[in-house]
């Protein structure tokens, strides 16, 4: 017996959402390993990523001023891990500049030049604006984020979302003076532009904070600063747990590719070997 128009309509919606529910599912698995992974991770990680350059506590309180101001959005124990790199830079003794591709408001250049000694560069790179778009390459957890930003709803409160100001650029110059390090005093260069015409040169890198959040933007600070470590230079992946074409990036970049050890820390880091 021929099934009814009403019944067929209503098989056909029943598997319509059996396969809506079938991918729900398998990207739920695939945000639950990623936890997991993270998780563990978190587990094995300890304060500072080296006990012989624990953050010195005055230096910790301008760390916590930076996040008082609203100028960053990692969390202090994040801020000292990053400032630990730094610190272990200057002790080691390392040639080369150190790099922040992606600043945001600028928090955590700002402690990165607290920790380094003024003599060494460090070049801050960023559109200083609205991000840039995603890719195909990029999954849709990156294409719904990017979504939410351009319909003005970059963060809990709007108008605290960085991408959104007229001169963000001015602002972060302003913020590196106002926590005490002068961007024309402490060797710093705020550089403007999307990352493939800014990130070019051919200088040493001892350290590199990367946090392009999307693939292209991720792939080219791998592309054009990894190559360029010094021997024991380290990348900090800022965003590898977290969007997913950041992840991607860094996975096929690293995949099979000799003299880098990546450490899946708190933040996901590389270093050059040798």
């Amino acid at each position: 017996m021929a099934a009814t128009p009403e019944r067929q309509q209503k098989l056909k919606k029943a598997r319509q959402r059996i396969a809506a529910l079938k991918a729900e599912l398998e990207k739920r698995k695939g945000q639950l390993a990623l936890m997991r992974r993270e998780l563990e991770a978190l587990r094995t990680f300890s304060l500072d990523v080296f006990p012989d350059h624990r953050v010195p506590p005055d230096l910790a309180r301008k760390i916590t001023a930076l996040r008082e101001d609203k100028l960053t959005f990692l969390a202090q124990e994040q801020l000292e891990s990053l400032v630990s790199c730094v610190l272990e830079t200057e002790a080691a003794g390392r040639d080369g500049i150190l790099i922040e591709a992606g600043t945001a408001s600028g928090g955590s250049a700002i402690a990165m030049a607290l920790a380094k000694s003024p003599g060494r560069e460090l070049h801050v790179h960023d559109v200083f604006g609205l991000i840039p778009a995603p890719g195909e390459r990029d999954g849709a957890d990156v294409h719904e984020r990017y979504a939410a930003i351009v319909a003005g709803k970059g963060s809990e409160r709007d108008d605290d979302y960085y991408g959104y100001r007229d001169d963000l650029l001015g602002e972060v110059t302003s913020s590196f003076a106002r926590h005490g390090v002068p961007v024309e005093d402490n060797a710093v260069r705020l550089v403007q532009g999307l990352f493939e015409d800014t990130i070019t040169g051919d200088e040493p890198v001892a350290l590199a904070h990367v946090d392009g959040d999307w693939y292209a933007s991720t792939m080219t600070c791998l592309e054009r600063i990894s190559p360029r470590l010094v021997p024991g230079g380290r990348l900090v992946i800022d965003d590898y747990y977290t969007w997913s074409g950041c992840r991607t990036a860094v996975d096929e970049y690293f995949a099979g590719r000799p003299g880098f050890r990546v450490e899946m820390r708190a933040k996901v880091h590389v270093v050059r070997e040798g």
